[in-house]
């Protein structure tokens, strides 16, 4: 991310390369959300779409942030993997490129920028959450 925020200082960002960029969202929700702590709002789906044909879901819930690849980007409805989402979740969906996918969970560009279909708080709490707090 310190070469993309040196990019934008200088006025040229690039995009991440696409390993770069799909290892960047498997480590984001490997790492970055993967917690017990309670998740302090409705419980919520959100399934990330990547170009490059991977996908993924995190669910939060009072027992915290799950994530887990999904078969294929768009192509599994809400109840794939066997991960059937809580009737009462919110179900929020982004679709991007990996880069810009990294990109949004980092906050270094507009969510409005990706194709996002469902309630896009969901991705705005989870932009201001902090499960250590």
């Amino acid at each position: 991310m310190l070469t993309y925020d040196a990019q934008i200082t200088v006025g040229a960002p690039q995009p991440l390369p696409d390993e770069v960029a799909l290892d960047g969202v498997d480590e984001f929700q490997s790492t970055c959300v993967a917690t017990t702590s309670a998740w302090p709002h409705k419980p919520a789906v959100i399934d990330f779409h990547a170009s490059e044909g991977r996908s993924w879901r995190l669910s939060l819930s009072a027992d915290g942030a799950r994530s887990a690849r999904l078969p294929g980007p768009g192509t599994m409805p809400a109840t794939a993997a066997g991960q059937d989402p809580d009737a009462a979740a919110a179900f929020f969906s982004v679709r991007g490129t990996a880069s810009e996918l990294v990109f949004i969970l980092y906050d270094r560009i507009p969510i409005d920028s990706l194709k996002l279909d469902g309630d896009r708080r969901v991705l705005e709490q989870l932009s201001a959450w902090d499960p250590d707090e």
